[in-house]
């Protein structure tokens, strides 16, 4: 929400979600839950684009460290050449679209936004 205004990084309601607890697992990003009740089979992986995303609200919310560890850890999943696929499997394999442009874009918008906040400087409003 942050990263389209709807919300304040650090507003309360945000701050108090789950998503840290239900969605994040290893500082991957699950898009959902899956339940059974999206009517496809097996489960669901986790979601680059939704972990680039973390770190930057991480980031945006103060949580500096927490968001460099995330990013830190989100890069050791790029192939040889830096690319992304859509998804991580549970044995960290890459799945979906690859290579994957918002993930890349995503990947992109955290990295200046975590080096803006760890020089210093001010993130955008």
């Amino acid at each position: 929400m942050p990263l389209v205004k709807f919300a304040g990084p650090t507003d309360p309601r945000l701050l108090s979600t789950r998503i840290g607890e239900e969605l994040v697992s290893d500082s991957l990003v699950r898009r959902y839950e899956p339940d059974g009740s999206d009517g496809l089979p097996g489960s669901e992986a986790t979601f680059n684009l939704c972990s680039f995303w973390y770190v930057e609200a991480l980031t945006q919310a103060g949580r500096t460290a927490e968001g460099q560890y995330v990013f830190e850890k989100m890069l050791t999943y790029a192939n040889y050449v830096g690319l992304f696929a859509e998804e991580i499997a549970r044995a960290g394999e890459a799945l979906g679209n690859f290579p994957q442009a918002f993930t890349h874009l995503a990947l992109i918008s955290a990295a200046s936004n975590l080096d803006r906040a760890l020089s210093g400087e001010s993130l955008p409003p």
